[in-house]
């Protein structure tokens, strides 16, 4: 049985020495006289092959120390447990947890690689800051795998049902990060999915759908002479009167390039990169849109880029429209409420509609989708001439003709 004798005589060049007292514990010299390292040989019960296992350094670990490691190796050995595969397999799974990222750090993450896909700043901005203001306080700091569904009902709990439009877009945000997380290994499944059934059941999508403050269709002739054709001319009225006037967009109307518009054709072409639906749109032209683009020709210094520009050569702020309304308290069909730029879409629409125009023209004016895929698939014309007798009709009403 190996003595500390034995084990200060050691030296470099003599064999190593069997400890005797645990099953395959040696003692191998290294050059200091005196010193050695500590090696357990055993047949694994994984691979049944031989393997030497380290457990230190004599003099540093005593005689005692090496047999009572060597002893609690055996104890794994007869329970079929590679204690050098268990040590790997702890090693790999402490790395693997040192590198799980918390909540915000897989947000980011995921943001940065979906950012390309989103169709404006606004929005790209937006998915981030709603995280930001409702998740990332309570949530952020945390491991991705430490989170539960309770962790995410409690963070959602104050607007499921104030805002459930909202509320609804942070939860499935939230669970696109979880979703993340899962494709990478770091957790076993999104629990976001069984978010709502911690919490209350929030009202149909019929019910809570916001709509737009939206002047009604028989006072714009009144709003025409009232405020846009009152007083001054500005750059503002007719951007404000054009976007009234072809029943488009905020967007569409304020990043509006001379190159889309063709005056000989009375045609305005929006790219499919500016469209929500990712398709180009052609918007017929009343005399009178031409003759705001006239105006506007006449008070710009260039034929090129922005239709509207910014003092900085950028399109304008959409707040821009929106205190323009404010300043003028331009009342909208909702009590209260001052109308927005988006809802003059709503008041072409009832006038549509009032008018019998056919749904397919109107919503056409509206570049609104065809949900239906089949009917989508069979309908491959954008109407255009039938909507330019549409939109001249809706430009003499609103002109008060």
């Amino acid at each position: 049985m190996l003595s500390d004798a034995k084990a200060r005589k050691l030296k470099a060049g003599d064999k190593p020495v069997l400890d005797g007292t645990v099953k395959g514990l040696y003692l191998f010299p290294a050059q200091a006289t005196g010193t050695g390292k500590w090696i357990l040989r055993f047949v694994s019960p994984v691979t049944t092959k031989r393997r030497d296992m380290g457990l230190g350094t004599y003099p540093v670990v005593s005689i005692r120390d090496a047999r009572t490691r060597a002893f609690e190796a055996r104890l794994k050995l007869e329970d079929g447990i590679d204690p050098l595969e268990e040590k790997r397999s702890d090693a790999e799974e402490a790395r693997k947890k040192a590198s799980i990222p918390t909540f915000e750090e897989a947000a980011r993450t995921v943001h940065a690689d979906i950012s390309a896909g989103f169709r404006n700043p606004k929005h790209k901005n937006q998915w981030i800051n709603t995280l930001q203001a409702s998740i990332f306080p309570a949530l952020g700091r945390r491991p991705v795998n430490e989170l539960g569904p309770a962790d995410f009902a409690g963070c959602l709990k104050p607007i499921w049902l104030e805002k459930p439009e909202t509320a609804s877009r942070i939860k499935q945000r939230c669970d696109a990060v979880m979703e993340w997380c899962a494709a990478n290994g770091y957790i076993m499944a999104s629990p976001v999915r069984v978010v709502d059934k911690l919490l209350p059941k929030q009202p149909g999508k019929r019910e809570r759908v916001e709509h737009q403050p939206a002047v009604p269709w028989r006072e714009m002739p009144a709003l025409f002479r009232d405020v846009l054709h009152e007083g001054q001319t500005s750059r503002t009225k007719l951007m404000l009167e054009l976007l009234i006037l072809t029943a488009s967009r905020s967007g569409e109307v304020r990043q509006m390039q001379w190159e889309e518009v063709s005056f000989e054709d009375a045609l305005w072409t929006v790219p499919a990169s500016r469209m929500k639906a990712k398709v180009a749109h052609r918007v017929p032209l009343s005399p009178r849109a031409l003759k705001i683009l006239e105006l506007e020709l006449a008070l710009s210094e260039t034929s090129e880029g922005l239709v509207f520009p910014s003092r900085k050569d950028t399109p304008i702020s959409d707040m821009t429209l929106t205190k323009f309304l404010r300043d003028r308290h331009v009342k909208s069909d909702t009590p209260g409420r001052i109308a927005t730029a988006h809802g003059f879409r709503s008041s072409f629409r009832d006038w549509a509609s009032e008018k019998g125009y056919p749904k397919d023209v109107a919503e056409r004016a509206l570049a609104h989708t065809v949900k239906n895929a089949v009917e989508a698939a069979y309908h491959r014309t954008d109407l255009l001439e039938q909507r330019r007798a549409m939109m001249l009709q809706w430009a003499e009403h609103c002109l008060g003709r």
